[in-house]
């Protein structure tokens, strides 16, 4: 029987690749964006092994709503990927601009929370995996970054929750790419990591045997 895999931002970027990733491995596939013409786009290209799901990954109640559509469908979410996250509008802390702080926390720590907490009962029956996207933003320093302490935020937390799963058999692993040519960026970065990188490393996580955590993979572009 095939496993089943949740995308929080499945629409584009390193979620897409990874949805197609996913099936290619075997697996299916739930889609969970704000933007339901890609979903429908992407989940068409997938048939059978994908289900659209467009919600607000800050709504919590909109992620519970779309994991018991894909457990029903699929009869099971054995892994949950919580990759939706953005970025700030204006670098730096003086210079940054607290109400569009708000929204990034809401999308890159609450989101993250909101995908664990909903997805945590389906994976504790299937013995499952979650994962989040870091950053090695959230490894390293950045001047006055507000994105990059969002996301030392999730790599606390994913350690954090990488013990509380293994006590049920549970596993949690953090990706940390460096810059990832996608849409997250104004403009181009063709000499930068690519999208279908970091989805390669989550389907070896995926893969993994079960007694096998893989806890983090961290990417870096060779220059």
């Amino acid at each position: 029987m095939a496993k089943t895999l949740f995308i929080t931002g499945a629409s584009s970027g390193i979620g897409a690749h990874t949805a197609r990733a996913a099936v290619s491995a075997g697996w299916n596939v739930g889609l969970f964006a704000r933007s339901a013409d890609k979903l429908k786009d992407l989940a068409e290209e997938f048939g059978d092994r994908a289900l659209a799901l467009p919600g607000d990954a800050t709504s919590y109640e909109d992620q519970c709503a779309a994991l018991a559509q894909l457990d029903d469908k699929y009869g099971s979410v054995d892994a949950a990927f919580a990759n939706a996250g953005r970025g700030s509008s204006e670098p730096g802390v003086e210079g940054g601009d607290p109400e569009d702080w708000d929204g990034m926390v809401d999308l890159n720590i609450k989101g993250a929370l909101y995908t664990a907490h909903a997805a945590l009962p389906h994976l504790r029956t299937a013995k499952g995996q979650f994962l989040v996207t870091g950053s090695m933003a959230g490894r390293n320093h950045l001047k006055g970054s507000i994105y990059g302490a969002t996301k030392w935020f999730i790599h606390g937390f994913a350690g954090n929750l990488a013990q509380e799963m293994a006590e049920w058999g549970g596993r949690c692993m953090v990706v940390a790419p460096g810059m990832v040519d996608t849409e997250f960026f104004d403009s181009a970065k063709p000499d930068k990591l690519k999208p279908e990188d970091i989805a390669a490393a989550m389907i070896y996580a995926l893969d993994a045997p079960q007694h096998v955590n893989v806890r983090e993979v961290y990417l870096v572009p060779t220059n």
